[in-house]
């Protein structure tokens, strides 16, 4: 059973801490993305950390481009990537400022607006799957490039926000390896920065990666 959900928006010092200490802290939290038809309210129940310089999975652990550049703070900033050409991924930056760092939003069961989410995830079977995996979520919430560097933390007027929601129990918070990562950052062992609410049935399957074929 979920508890009271509270509405307050989580402030810049939320995000301002270590990247393993925000992931599953995250667990339970409200996101909130504001359209023109209207609002969706997702529950946060899957997340993955990465951890710029220390991390060969993140996307800065090469250091600073035009693409990752929002990556580097300040804190409580969204991060969208676009990968293989066809999908948006969003990510909720932590601090400190100038050091890399993000959370990947991997899932969310979608308490408000699903009748929005359903518009843009047509092959969804049943609301459990509108936001199962993080292109999917991005897809049911209109998230895209555009949105990149939004400032989640801001007080008004933000297509996108953070609400305290009803955090989780550490004894209901699991972690493991992170999906579909390649090389040193994809050993369990070391970066075991995959956390999700355990039970929940919007949680995406683990995958483990699968290098591409090149062609000949």
């Amino acid at each position: 059973m979920i508890a009271r959900l509270d509405r307050t928006p989580l402030s810049r010092s939320f995000f301002d801490r270590p990247v393993l200490e925000v992931a599953p802290d995250l667990l339970g939290r409200l996101l909130v993305r504001t359209t023109p038809e209207g609002p969706i309210v997702l529950r946060l129940t899957e997340v993955e950390a990465y951890d710029g310089p220390n991390d060969p999975g993140s996307h800065a652990f090469r250091g600073r481009t035009a693409r990752n550049a929002v990556m580097f703070g300040p804190p409580g900033h969204v991060y969208v990537y676009f990968t293989y050409g066809m999908w948006h991924c969003m990510n909720l930056v932590c601090g400190p400022e100038g050091r890399a760092s993000a959370v990947l939003l991997r899932a969310g069961e979608v308490l408000e607006g699903a009748e929005l989410a359903r518009t843009r995830r047509l092959s969804a079977r049943h609301d459990k799957e509108l936001a199962k995996g993080p292109a999917r979520l991005a897809t049911a919430l209109d998230i895209d490039r555009a949105l990149d560097g939004t400032d989640a933390c801001a007080v008004t007027g933000s297509p996108l926000t953070v609400l305290t929601g009803a955090p989780v129990p550490s004894d209901q918070v699991r972690n493991g390896p992170r999906t579909g990562v390649s090389g040193d950052g994809g050993d369990g062992d070391v970066h075991p920065w995959r956390y999700w609410i355990d039970g929940d049935p919007t949680v995406s399957p683990y995958r483990a990666h699968v290098p591409r074929r090149r062609r000949a």
